[in-house]
């Protein structure tokens, strides 16, 4: 099953996705509670059973957007892009909760970024969205795991082009940055893709309520000798 916003979906590429791979598409509003309750119970239908597993993969800043800066934010714009962003992916698991819509031993991820720990300046309002989607993971990860054997987890990515990351400024430069900083180089998409894999599959059944880091080893370098070649020239 696929989903997405059905004012983007006239923007994206989501039907050409859902032929490619036989999937149903179910137009849902992320920041509405009956629409999520109708994608998790039409999903059920369709598919003849529980789910096995769900991705949350959505992003949006509306100052970021606008072009207003982290410390002139609209706090309307503030609002729609938390709901959006981060309070969406509490909605969606509330929604899938309350169905008892996850087969046990199912797994819930969804996609960050390591702004929620560290400040890179023009990621703006997506920072504090991440976080608080992180802490989200966490809190309804305990619940779903002891009540009913479910995984939530996050996948903290390496920058990666799309359509929200490239509205952020200085996006280029900081993707070449990140992979003159990363041992293994940056993750593609493709390789966020097969590790999500990895966490849907049996192989990962204990592993919970986890931030998981996939960016080539960034998180946890200090400085590359590739970077300090370029300050020292």
């Amino acid at each position: 099953m696929l989903t997405n916003a059905p004012i983007a979906m006239r923007m994206g590429q989501i039907n050409a996705l859902a032929e490619k791979t036989g999937a149903t598409i179910i137009p849902a509003d992320a920041t509405s509670e009956e629409d999520l309750n109708n994608l998790v119970t039409k999903s059920v239908e369709l598919l003849g059973g529980k789910l096995d597993f769900v991705l949350h993969s959505i992003g949006m800043s509306v100052n970021v957007r606008k072009g207003r800066h982290y410390t002139d934010e609209k706090y309307d714009f503030t609002t729609k892009g938390w709901d959006v962003s981060a309070l969406s992916f509490h909605k969606v698991m509330q929604s899938l909760y309350k169905n008892d819509a996850m087969n046990q031993w199912g797994s819930i991820v969804a996609l960050t970024y390591m702004a929620a720990q560290r400040t890179f300046p023009d990621y703006n309002d997506m920072a504090d969205n991440k976080a608080y989607l992180e802490s989200v993971a966490r809190s309804f990860g305990y619940f779903f795991g002891k009540e009913k054997k479910v995984r939530v987890n996050t996948i903290s990515q390496s920058p990666t082009p799309t359509t929200a990351g490239q509205g952020v400024k200085g996006f280029d430069g900081f993707i070449s940055y990140a992979e003159k900083m990363s041992p293994l180089g940056n993750a593609s998409a493709q390789d966020c893709a097969d590790y999500t894999v990895s966490l849907f599959s049996d192989l990962t059944r204990k592993v919970t309520m986890q931030n998981l880091f996939h960016d080539g080893g960034f998180s946890n370098t200090g400085v590359s000798q590739e970077v300090i070649e370029h300050f020292s020239e």
